[in-house]
């Protein structure tokens, strides 16, 4: 199956891409990588009248260091982020995260801000942002700035909180703090395939904080007690998700996965902490 028709307009800076985001509203499109958007229009489950290509918005491409956080620009590609030398320090889980992510093919291409906007529940960007507490940067040609908390941002299965006259200029990653483990896991048929479970930890002296994606509608993250309750507050986890059977897994072994990986990813960890 081939796309609806659709007009493509090159935009040359931010302004740009709001002003035609304001025109055409929910008939209007953002493309960068298109590494996600193509399959959809391909498979017409989205038929847009308009696609803004971004590519080309020099002031929408940085990767900034500020204060607390990591800044990436809607134009940044996935490469990029996971090719930066001092991720590995500034934001562990995210270096563990990114080689995951699809094929080098689909990272060449892809940008960070295009996998958070396109909001897939098995994708590692948003899981990784929701399990750091990381936020969502619109904006809008009214000058509407809204940052919002990715656990907000995300609402289910490709939905998120953004508007159709807004464009999702950057996301923010909060760097490593002090004592914290990260850790992340993922299972899938085939290494690059969506992710069966996706695991995503930030282990503290008495507590973990758990992101899990790829069973639930979206990235969901639990605080869950570190010791003897561990076992029984990943169980509780496990089913408060909501699994279903699918042509891939089935719902008992994806909480299966959440309940043994989970306790593996955490306690490998915090044994690698002790020691």
């Amino acid at each position: 199956m081939k796309p609806a028709a659709f007009d493509y307009v090159r935009a040359d800076n931010k302004r740009e891409v709001l002003q035609l985001l304001a025109e055409h509203g929910e008939q209007a499109r953002i493309i960068a990588g298109g590494q996600s958007l193509m399959a959809v229009l391909n498979m017409r489950l989205a038929q847009p009248k308009v696609l803004i290509d971004i590519n080309h918005a020099s002031d929408l491409h940085y990767l900034n260091l500020e204060k607390d956080r990591l800044v990436v620009g809607a134009a940044v590609r996935q490469v990029e982020l996971m090719d930066r030398p001092s991720l590995g320090d500034e934001v562990p889980l995210l270096a563990q995260a990114m080689p995951w992510i699809g094929h080098f093919q689909t990272r060449n291409r892809g940008t960070v801000c295009g996998s958070v906007a396109h909001a897939d529940p098995s994708a590692e960007l948003p899981l990784c942002l929701v399990t750091l507490g990381g936020t969502v940067v619109l904006e809008s040609l009214k000058g509407k700035r809204r940052e919002i908390p990715a656990a907000q941002f995300f609402q289910g299965v490709l939905t998120t909180e953004k508007r159709p006259d807004e464009l999702v200029v950057e996301v923010h990653f909060p760097l490593r703090e002090p004592e914290v483990s990260y850790r992340f896991r993922e299972i899938a048929m085939r290494h690059g395939d969506f992710a069966l479970v996706a695991l995503a930890a930030c282990i503290r002296q008495d507590h973990v904080d758990l992101g899990i994606g790829g069973v639930a509608d979206r990235a969901v993250l639990r605080r869950l007690p570190l010791g003897t309750e561990l076992k029984d507050a990943l169980n509780a986890f496990a089913w408060s998700l909501g699994a279903q059977d699918d042509v891939h897994a089935s719902a008992a072994y994806r909480r299966q996965l959440v309940r043994e990986l989970g306790q593996q990813l955490i306690e490998e960890k915090s044994h690698a902490r002790a020691s």
